[in-house]
C-alpha cells in the first residue's frame, strides 16, 4: 500500500492495540470480529486480539447482510473492526443496529498509507469514504494504539483457548464456526513454513493478494510469513496489473494463489514486460490447479515452482502438499505435512482403513486439526472420527504416500477459493415470489474452477428473466456466489421419492463443457 511498516513497529502497534483491546473490554471468552480487507490494521488488530486474550472472528467483505447478521449472532461477537469505506461501513453499520453488537472500531484507511498518498486519498477521494458518527458506539482506531503499550499479561493454554474462530460450511452447505487454537494455528504456520527447505528467514518477500479474512491467507500469507520474518506485500485485493507491477517492484519471491490468480497472470497480453525473475515458489490451494495451468506457468516463468497442496478450515488449513524439492505428481495433492497422517478410510465402514490405490474418503489427524465447530456437537461429532478428520472428500493414496482427490463430495461449490453453499443460493432464490423450484450445481469455469449455475422452475403464469432474477440476488448474496448463469425448465430431475436431483445435471454440464472442450482442441 506504499508504507513500510518493520517487525519492530508492528510488535509495538500490536502492543498497544492489545491495551486499547483490553479497555474495551476485551478479554478470553470475548469474541472480536473483523471485518476489513487486506490492510496493516487487519495484521494489528488480529494479534491484537490474541494479545489481549480475546477469539478474532473473521468476516468476508463479500458477505451480504443477512449473511453477516447470521454470523454475528451465531458467533456471539461483541465487537466488530472495520474501515470508513462506503464499501464497507454501510452494511456493518445496518448489521450493528440489529444484532448484537456493542461497538464498532473504525479504521481510517488513510491512516497506514504515506503522508503524500494519505493526503491525497483525504482530498480527492471524499467520495469512497462513509460519515462515521461521533458517539459511544464507534471507536477511531487511533483511540485503540493511544492507551498505552503494557497490556495485562494473559495466562493462555494453547492447545485449549480458541484463538480464531474461521466459518465454513465444510460440505455441508450450513456455517460453522471452527474453532482454530493457538496451537493449530502456531503449528499449522511452522509446517507450511518449513516445507520448503529454500526460504530464508528474513528475506523472502511475500505478495499477500489472497484475502487475509480466508483462512488460507491467514495461515500462509499473514502467520507463516511472520513467523518466517518475511516481508509482505500487501495489496487490498487482487488486481492483476497492480499484482505484476508490485511482484517486479518489491522482487517478491513467495505467491500463495488461487488456480485463477496464475491463469490471470498467464493470461496477461504483456507478460514479459514485469521482470518477475526473483519469483521462486508458489503454493496453489483452494481449489483444484489444472495440470496444464502449472505446466504452462512454470514455462512462462523460468526457475519458479507451482506447488499444489490440500487442507480444509477445519485443518487450519494445510494438510499435505506437493514436495517443493523432489518428486511432484500433476493432478496429486502431494504428501502429508510433517506430524501429519492422512487416512483413506471406506465410506460405509470409517472403521476400515482402505489399502492402497482403492477409492475411499479423505481423512486428517494432526496437530492443526480443529478443536471443533462452536456450539454444535453434532456436527463436530459427524466429522470426528476419534482423532481423525473426515474430510468429505474421496480419493486414494498411491504406493508412493501421494494422495490424490477423485470428487469433491456433497455439493460445495469451490469458485476462485471460496467456498458456495448451493442450500444459500438456492434459500436466496426460493425468496422470490416467482420461483417455485429451484436447485444449484456447480459448473466448470475456465477462469474460476467453478461458478454456480441455478436451475429454476416458475410458478403457471409467472414471468420472470434471468436479469430480473439476478438483480433481486444481489441484495440477499454475495457477490461470488451469485449464479454465473440461471437456465428456466418446466421440471427438474427428482429422485424415486421425490426429491429434487443434482446428478443428472451435473453430468449435463459437465458433457456440455467436455463438447466445448473438445471442439475448441480441434479447431
Amino acid at each position: 500500500m506504499g508504507r513500510d511498516i518493520t517487525y519492530r513497529e508492528s510488535a509495538d502497534l500490536v502492543e498497544r492495540a492489545a491495551k486499547g483491546f483490553q479497555k474495551l473490554g476485551v478479554k478470553k471468552g470475548v469474541r472480536v470480529g473483523l471485518f476489513l480487507p487486506n490492510c496493516p490494521q487487519f495484521i494489528i488488530c488480529y494479534y491484537g486480539i490474541l494479545r489481549a486474550g480475546g477469539t478474532v472472528v473473521n468476516f468476508s467483505p463479500l458477505y451480504s447482510v443477512p449473511e453477516l447478521l447470521a454470523q454475528v449472532e451465531d458467533s456471539e461477537t461483541d465487537i466488530m473492526v472495520t474501515l470508513d469505506l462506503k464499501a464497507l461501513y454501510p452494511q456493518m453499520a445496518e448489521v450493528f443496529s440489529q444484532s448484537r453488537l456493542k461497538k464498532l472500531l473504525i479504521c481510517r484507511f488513510a491512516e497506514m498509507l504515506p503522508f503524500w498518498k494519505s493526503l491525497g486519498f483525504q482530498l480527492f477521494k471524499k467520495d469512497m469514504r462513509s460519515a462515521i458518527p461521533k458517539n459511544d458506539d464507534h471507536v477511531p482506531f487511533s483511540w485503540l494504539i493511544a492507551q498505552g503499550q503494557d497490556p495485562q499479561p494473559v495466562s493462555t493454554d494453547p492447545h485449549a483457548d480458541v484463538a480464531v474462530l474461521q466459518y465454513t460450511g465444510g460440505t455441508t452447505g450450513t456455517p460453522k464456526g471452527a474453532m482454530l487454537t493457538h496451537a493449530n494455528l502456531s503449528i499449522n504456520a511452522a509446517q507450511t513454513l518449513y516445507w520448503d527447505p529454500s526460504l530464508k528467514p528474513g528475506e523472502d518477500v511475500m505478495l499477500g493478494a489472497l484475502p487475509l479474512f480466508h483462512v488460507f491467507a491467514m495461515t500462509l500469507v499473514m502467520n507463516a510469513s511472520t513467523l518466517g520474518g518475511a516481508k509482505i506485500v500487501l495489496m487490498p485485493k487482487f488486481e492483476l496489473e497492480e499484482a505484476l507491477r508490485l511482484a517486479a517492484e518489491h522482487k517478491v519471491t513467495l505467491m500463495p494463489g488461487v488456480p485463477t490468480m496464475f491463469t490471470a497472470i498467464l493470461n496477461h497480453k504483456d507478460l514479459g514486460r514485469f521482470d518477475l525473475s526473483s519469483l521462486r515458489s508458489c503454493f496453489s490451494g483452494g481449489a483444484p490447479l489444472p495440470a496444464e495451468v502449472k505446466r504452462r506457468f512454470e514455462a512462462a516463468i523460468p526457475g519458479v515452482i507451482v506447488n499444489e497442496g490440500y487442507g480444509l478450515t477445519e485443518s487450519s488449513p494445510t494438510a499435505c502438499a506437493n514436495p517443493v524439492q523432489g518428486k511432484q505428481k500433476p493432478g496429486s495433492i502431494g504428501l502429508p505435512v510433517p506430524g501429519t497422517e492422512i487416512v483413506i478410510i471406506d465410506r460405509d465402514d470409517p472403521k476400515k482403513t482402505m489399502p492402497l490405490g482403492e477409492v475411499g474418503e479423505i481423512c486428517v489427524r494432526g496437530p492443526q486439526v480443529m478443536k471443533g465447530y462452536w456450539n454444535k456437537p453434532a456436527e463436530t461429532a459427524a466429522v470426528m472420527e476419534g482423532d481423525l478428520l473426515r474430510t468429505g472428500d474421496i480419493g486414494y493414496m498411491d504406493e508412493e504416500g501421494y494422495s490424490f482427490i477423485i470428487d469433491r463430495s456433497k455439493d460445495l461449490i469451490l469458485v476462485g477459493g471460496f467456498n458456495v453453499f448451493p442450500r444459500n443460493v438456492e434459500e436466496a432464490i426460493y425468496k422470490h415470489p416467482s420461483v417455485q423450484e429451484t436447485t444449484v450445481i456447480g459448473v466448470p469455469d475456465a477462469y474460476r474452477g467453478e461458478a454456480p449455475k441455478a436451475f429454476v422452475v416458475l410458478k403457471e403464469g409467472h414471468d420472470l428473466g434471468d436479469d430480473k432474477l439476478l438483480a433481486f440476488l444481489r441484495d440477499h448474496l454475495g457477490k461470488h456466489e451469485l449464479p454465473r448463469e440461471i437456465e428456466f425448465r418446466k421440471a427438474l430431475p427428482k429422485t424415486m421419492v421425490g426429491k429434487l436431483s443434482k446428478k443428472e445435471l451435473v453430468a449435463e454440464e459437465r458433457a456440455k463443457y467436455e463438447a466445448k472442450t473438445d471442439a475448441r482442441d480441434q479447431a
